[in-house]
């Protein structure tokens, strides 16, 4: 397997071996022979542990059982997300954020910024302003702080380099670094720290 292999994407920020992957933790954690305690936390159950070979159509077979058993229950409690394999709550509410107003994806930005310990976070929304949206504060252990400059995009697709790039110059002199958030992804780029994600930091030099 290439490293194009690795990287190739398979929908919004999520490649197709993250994809597959994920697709046979959850196989073999609805068949009982794996468990995870937390999010990217996973061990063998103790029947697992014991399984040295397992036969892939046995196992689909008592998943898609099990999953058609637990759709049922969630239309009869009125579930809002059905989750039907591995992280598909989080594609349904990617897909809720996509559709927001730009607005109020600012706002979403912001608290999000918040939470992450940014301080002094503000929405600015100029236009022509070289792309920024909003800016806030980094605060390192109480003792060193930068100023950041963030932009928002809503995206569905790739955000382009040439709006990386028009961002970063609007950074010089303006603040120490910038931070653009986003539903969609990146392509790569050179003097940029981050891959395909939805967050990509840029030095403002």
């Amino acid at each position: 397997m290439t490293a194009e292999d690795v990287a190739e994407i398979h929908r919004g920020n999520t490649t197709k071996l993250s994809y597959r992957l994920a697709w046979g933790r959850h196989y073999l954690k609805r068949f009982g022979l794996l468990q995870n305690s937390e999010r990217g936390v996973w061990a063998f159950t103790p029947t697992g542990s014991k399984v040295t070979t397992v036969d892939p159509e046995t196992v689909k077979r008592k998943v898609v059982a099990l999953d058609r058993e637990e759709r049922k229950r969630k239309e009869i409690t009125g579930n809002l997300f059905e989750e039907e394999g591995p992280d598909s709550w989080e594609e349904q509410l990617l897909e809720i954020v996509k559709n927001i107003p730009p607005a109020a994806f600012e706002k979403l930005c912001q608290r999000l910024l918040r939470e992450s310990g940014f301080i002094q976070v503000e929405v600015t929304g100029k236009t022509s302003d070289g792309g920024i949206d909003g800016k806030g504060v980094v605060r390192l252990e109480g003792i060193l702080s930068f100023h950041v400059l963030f932009q928002c995009k809503r995206y569905k697709g790739s955000v382009f380099p040439s709006i990386i790039r028009d961002f970063r110059g609007a950074l010089i002199g303006r603040a120490d670094k910038g931070l653009v958030v986003t539903t969609g992804t990146f392509t790569r780029e050179r003097g940029t720290i981050g891959g395909p994600t939805g967050w990509k930091l840029l030095r403002s030099t």
